[in-house]
């Protein structure tokens, strides 16, 4: 299914299952990059990841032979700390999470504190505290407004699924009766704050993505075109179970070159 629209003078595209798989490049990701700077299309590169930083995650990149600049990288952490500079400029927060978080937060000018925050913040983390998880839940019996990163479940490692940050919100909820902001995929505000980032309207972005319950709903629901790669999580035949539909499904991103 496709529709006219303004050509894309934008985009937004995931990064695993998109650009890369277990720290290898994806047939057609560098050429695909190529193409956008040579074009001169503003883009950036999204991850749910909040564990790493921009800086960071280019390094990750560039080990793969992928080349993106640490300003053209935007992670759940990024967009959290973006949406709480707009929700309370200059406030404090007790943090779960490591540097790519407490990094970004810190870049906007917010206090990390036990003592009486504002929120409880929580992202990803390989070594989750339960000293750290109980304080939390004491924060917020106290009041602090409760925030995450993204609502994924479990995280990818070689031995096999791990907790990741949405299971962890859902220790926290259960004890506190308090339910999480989640600001990540699949919550178009992601994308908004992405798009806001290069300076880009929806007419004119489009959204690469590999998951129909994150890339491809939050896209449709910021009012982008989306393609949907079959390269990552989500099989052609997976498709007909959701009660949405990207703009085109290609099998990878090598495919998705001609229509830069």
């Amino acid at each position: 299914m496709t529709t006219e629209r303004t050509p894309a003078l934008c985009w937004l595209t995931d990064m695993d299952g998109v650009l890369v798989h277990e720290e290898k490049a994806l047939p057609g990701a560098a050429e695909f990059l190529e193409r956008l700077v040579e074009r001169q299309r503003r883009f950036l590169v999204l991850t749910n990841n909040s564990i790493f930083t921009p800086r960071d995650l280019a390094a990750r990149l560039a080990r793969t032979g992928l080349h993106v600049p640490e300003e053209s990288i935007w992670t759940s952490a990024l967009a959290t700390a973006d949406f709480l500079t707009t929700q309370l400029p200059g406030g404090s927060a007790y943090v779960i999470g490591e540097a790519g978080l407490t990094t970004a937060l810190h870049e906007v000018g917010y206090v990390m504190t036990d003592s009486d925050p504002d929120y409880v913040v929580l992202g990803e983390t390989r070594t989750y505290s339960f000293e750290a998880i109980t304080r939390a839940i004491r924060l917020i019996g106290r009041g602090a407004r409760f925030i995450a990163t993204n609502p994924d479940v479990t995280g990818p490692s070689p031995e096999g699924p791990l907790p990741a940050t949405g299971s962890v919100a859902a220790m926290i909820t259960r004890a506190t009766g308090a339910e999480p902001y989640f600001v990540g995929k699949p919550n178009p505000m992601m994308f908004r704050s992405a798009m806001n980032r290069i300076e880009a309207h929806s007419e004119s972005t489009i959204m690469v993505g590999d998951r129909m319950d994150t890339d491809v709903v939050a896209g449709i629901e910021a009012g982008l075109e989306t393609v949907l790669v079959l390269s990552g999580s989500t099989a052609a035949a997976d498709v007909a179970r959701f009660p949405f539909r990207p703009s085109r499904i290609l099998d990878s991103i090598a495919d998705v070159i001609d229509l830069i």
